[in-house]
């Protein structure tokens, strides 16, 4: 009995613990619902629909090793030695 007890009460914290997280559909899911307030019957059925199939917006692409590189050598004109070294250190190891 202790087992079971032990058990159950291990299964119902892993899952408060997973719910207390939404995940991107639930979030979606919300987001559609409040747009849709005022819609009713195949109206809200469509909106829904095209609003939770719609894919997000692409994120702006991660610029590369070589873009930063270069971005940095430019911001980094009329800057010698350490004080140069520094910066580029700064610079590229800002994400």
């Amino acid at each position: 009995m202790k087992k079971l007890f032990v058990a159950s009460l291990i299964l119902s914290l892993s899952g408060a613990v997973y719910a207390a997280e939404p995940t991107a559909q639930q979030n979606k899911m919300k987001t559609c619902n409040a747009d849709a307030a005022g819609k009713k019957g195949d109206e809200r059925k469509a909106f829904m629909k095209e609003c939770l199939s719609a894919k997000p917006a692409a994120e702006a692409p991660k610029m590369t090793q070589q873009d930063k590189m270069k971005k940095c050598n430019a911001d980094a004109t009329g800057k010698k030695g350490d004080e140069r070294k520094a910066f580029m250190k700064e610079c590229l190891s800002n994400k």
